[in-house]
């Protein structure tokens, strides 16, 4: 079959000019269009200064195969699932790169519902078509285009999830990270005073700029998250919010500018939703589970272990119906939001949480911390990461409690456990260690199982 680099396991990804171009995204969305023949059709962009060009070529392809344009203009990747499902048409597609370097750009593509397009139902024709290039003088007719907004009708959907009465005083640092979050935290602010909601919004990096001055923003690496902690000291605020350039994703600090691991947030949220949901089923990755399947059991709900992966989450979520999803790498998906996930709708549900608890963010995960330490995903870039997974089974295989290969390997070692697993796009291999009750346990295999991969 004929490739395009710039397709990838669940998206489109690639090095600009080279692997993408307005040519190469025109030619993306004529097969689209010709293959999902799809009649409506929602695009959007964030604000990498390529996203524009590339959304209008992106759109005269669509609009080629006979597909109506709405076009929601700069937006989070969210507020296309969230258009494509509430207008109910057939398809959406988001120009962006998320946190990739700032000479990258790509596509989020979805179908109705905000499905995701994967191999299974159309990703590998839609490159296919595009890489071949033969497409005939159009015989239908021409697509129409339009400008639309949405973004009232986004927020309203947002601040459904909670009880603004519930909400006490409290002030919010907020990270863009000059994304394309700043026009909906600027919305959502504009509602809470119209409505006389106690919160107050401290704004750092939060004009969008497509030359992010402050770097790539990407608060999973330790360089983007300094402003954030600095900004929540400097002005005593209650919690820190910051998001990558999509805002599919969203990442906490408590009142003391720690920055909190999207683990301990999977849990809070399940216990949260549980609290409204008995029973539900809530869905986790394999990277770090302890933590998560105690808070959801004692809660009183059933947590379901699925692959990581976006695609893989979205399609257990509606398997089971549960009635949330997360995974550690921040991103949350919610039932109630077409299963996709949002980088709003946690931070909203985590102040409404504070709010009813009366606790700071600091004493709703601390505990949690203390009971399951974890190391965070430690990233080794190796020239045969296979050889290392083997290294590692060679060494515990035999000692281990349970192995479990939902996604790369998980060993149960009794007091402590590990994932390691194969990055899909790089010689990249990723670790994860948890232990119970014991940091320095912990640390100790951390650093153990470091020496024999590394070596």
């Amino acid at each position: 079959m004929t490739t395009l680099p710039c397709f990838k396991a669940y998206d489109v990804r690639g090095r600009l000019p080279n692997e993408l171009n307005d040519d190469i995204a025109y030619r993306i969305g004529r097969a689209y269009g010709e293959f999902l023949k799809p009649r409506d059709v929602v695009v959007g962009g964030d604000i990498r200064l390529t996203s524009e060009s590339l959304k209008h070529a992106l759109s005269e392809g669509l609009r080629d195969a006979g597909v109506n344009v709405l076009d929601i203009g700069l937006s989070g990747t969210e507020e296309i699932y969230f258009a494509t499902f509430h207008l109910g048409v057939d398809g959406g597609v988001q120009v962006t790169a998320s946190h990739n370097p700032i000479d990258y750009n790509g596509m989020k593509m979805v179908l109705k519902g905000a499905q995701p397009v994967t191999a299974d139902n159309g990703l590998l024709d839609i490159e296919r078509l595009a890489a071949e290039n033969q497409f005939a003088v159009p015989s239908v007719k021409r697509g129409s285009y339009q400008q639309i907004n949405l973004l009232d009708e986004y927020v309203e959907h947002l601040l459904g999830y909670i009880k603004l009465e519930n909400i006490k005083p409290m002030k919010l640092v907020v990270n863009a990270g000059n994304g394309a979050a700043g026009h909906v935290v600027d919305a959502i602010e504009q509602r809470f005073q119209s409505l006389n909601v106690p919160v107050e919004f401290v704004k750092i990096h939060h004009e969008p700029d497509g030359n992010f001055p402050h770097g790539i923003p990407n608060p999973l690496l330790h360089d983007c998250r300094q402003a954030t902690t600095d900004a929540v000291l400097a002005h005593g605020a209650d919690m820190g919010i910051a998001w990558d350039g999509d805002f599919d994703r969203c990442f906490l600090f408590d009142e003391q500018g720690q920055f909190i691991e999207g683990y301990y947030i999977v849990g809070l949220l399940g216990e949260a939703f549980l609290a409204h949901h008995k029973g539900a089923k809530i869905i986790h990755d394999p990277r770090l589970t302890w933590n998560t399947i105690d808070q959801v059991k004692v809660a009183g709900g059933e947590p379901v272990l699925c692959k990581t992966g976006h695609a893989f989450i979205k399609e257990r979520m509606r398997l089971e119906d549960a009635v949330y999803g997360g995974e550690m790498s921040a991103h949350h998906y919610f039932r109630d939001f077409a299963y996709c996930d949002s980088g709003m709708i946690p931070w909203l549900l985590v102040a409404e949480l504070m709010s009813g608890k009366g606790q700071p963010l600091s004493a709703l995960v601390s505990d949690r911390i203390a009971r399951f330490p974890s190391s965070g995903e430690i990233n080794s870039k190796l020239e045969d990461p296979q050889a290392a997974i083997e290294r590692v089974l060679a060494t515990y295989q035999q000692e281990a409690i349970e192995v479990d290969n939902t996604d790369g390997i998980s060993l149960d070692m009794g007091q402590w456990r590990f994932n390691l697993r194969l990055s899909n796009t790089e010689p990249v291999i990723r670790l994860n260690v948890e232990s119970r009750g014991d940091e320095s346990l912990m640390q100790e295999k951390t650093e153990e199982l470091l020496k024999l991969i590394r070596d």
